[in-house]
């Protein structure tokens, strides 16, 4: 393995010689790190992955879907009709969250609710 840090860190200065490194987006500015703190350790890389690919997991979209469908409800002026389906529509998606939660023993995780929490707040700004 030492090898492979060797050639790799030879590899670095020759680019840095060659001056590989200038002009790279974000140069000279503080880097933007993001703040997994409330992710559960054993979620964070399958979640980095995920968001990496602009996909989000099932119980994150889940939840961005309950948020707002409960933000049109809130701001819903029309017939009873219209209120009584976005509700509707509202207990499923808490329904089908509840329940993948469970599957996925998440359920009861301090962790896992604290960074719903957090997800929820963002999305409530946004």
């Amino acid at each position: 393995m030492a090898i492979m840090s060797w050639l790799a860190e030879q590899r670095i200065e020759e680019a840095m010689r060659k001056g590989e490194f200038r002009n790279l987006p974000g140069h000279g500015k503080p880097l933007e790190l993001e703040d997994l703190s409330g992710v559960p350790d054993d979620l964070r890389i399958s979640f980095k992955i995920m968001k990496n690919a602009g996909l989000l997991p099932e119980e994150l979209q889940l939840r961005a879907e309950c948020a707002t469908l409960e933000n049109l409800l809130a701001a819903c002026h029309s017939g009873a009709g219209e209120k009584r389906e976005l509700g509707r529509r509202l207990t499923e998606k808490k329904l089908r969250l509840e329940e993948l939660l469970r599957q996925r023993g998440l359920d009861g995780s301090a962790a896992f609710a604290q960074y719903g929490e957090q997800i929820r707040k963002r999305l409530d700004q946004g």
